[in-house]
């Protein structure tokens, strides 16, 4: 039989007073529950871990020996509990994400902020990869949740849906189609075009609605960075088609947009989560500060800006 966690805390107490009494009053058990204790453990271990004078108990060899193992055996059980209570109070932690490059720049900084607001002692790592990548990781609990696209053909990945992007056609500024207040997609064949990678879930939706106009890109060169494209279209290379969220990734200098239509076309982005690896619970708070709007400022007592009930 093990010794349990009892025994051990009253055979440190009964080392430390050497008197079942004072015991008694540490570790609050009566002197006969002491004395059935450490008679089990001593049962337990198959010898004397005290040797018994009329006055005190005093420790034997054996005894004196196991007595720091002891201890740092109760050291190890309470800091265990510790650590795991900290992390369902999600005072200590770690989150792993996986996030498209456009979602990582465009919508995760804020988040971040507010996290940290909120769990300081959580250590939050960011992965900006692609959406199959981001898949895997999220399937082989290497990233805790995702920040992508809807999975395809993933039976063992959920998605919750978090907000819809649009695409717009970039130009440098003075290009013919910003005198336009909306871009046709068929339009964009006419003119220099340069790419994003070919890997990338956007540059497969631009493909597949490009084919769905019956149309086909002049393309110049592909780019893997989204900040790439932008220094390239700006300095008039050619033209481009970015996600609207990306616009955070790049410099506006130079650089104009237009809404693109027929189609009109909407992206679900959202967070993807695997159904095989329950998150835990700084994930949890995480993907729900992902789903919560952040909370507008309170303007300042005083605020000169005041609004009738008519208005």
């Amino acid at each position: 039989m093990n010794p349990s966690i009892q025994q051990l805390r009253v055979f440190v107490a009964v080392a430390h007073s050497r008197s079942l009494a004072e015991a008694s009053e540490r570790v609050h058990l009566s002197q006969p529950a002491i004395s059935i204790a450490l008679r089990k453990l001593e049962d337990s271990v198959g010898g004397a871990l005290f040797a018994r004078t009329t006055r005190q108990l005093l420790l034997t060899p054996e005894g004196k020996t196991f007595l720091p193992i002891a201890i740092r055996l109760l050291n190890d059980w309470n800091e265990a509990f510790e650590d795991l209570n900290d992390q369902f109070s999600k005072q200590r932690g770690k989150v792993t994400v996986a996030a498209l490059p456009t979602l990582a720049a465009g919508l995760f900084p804020s988040v971040i902020k507010r996290f940290h607001e909120a769990y300081p002692r959580i250590n939050l790592s960011l992965h900006d990869v692609l959406a199959d990548q981001i898949n895997q990781m999220v399937r082989e609990g290497r990233a805790d949740l995702g920040l992508s696209v809807p999975p395809q053909n993933a039976d063992d990945l959920g998605f919750e849906p978090v907000l819809d992007d649009s695409y717009v056609a970039v130009c440098p500024e003075g290009h013919p189609l910003l005198e336009q207040p909306e871009v046709a997609w068929r339009q964009l064949a006419d003119y220099p075009f340069i790419g994003i990678n070919r890997l990338s879930s956007s540059r497969q939706d631009i493909d597949r609605i490009m084919a769905s106009v019956g149309r086909s890109l002049d393309i110049l060169c592909d780019a893997r960075q989204i900040a790439t494209v932008g220094r390239m279209v700006a300095s008039g290379l050619g033209i481009s088609v970015l996600p609207s969220l990306s616009f955070r990734q790049i410099a506006n200098d130079g650089l104009a947009h237009r809404p693109l239509v027929k189609p009109t076309f909407q992206r679900a982005l959202g967070i993807v989560l695997s159904k095989r690896h329950p998150p835990s619970a700084a994930a949890r708070a995480l993907r729900d500060m992902i789903h919560a709007p952040p909370t507008p400022p309170v303007p300042p007592t005083g605020d000169r800006t005041r609004h009738n009930l008519a208005d």
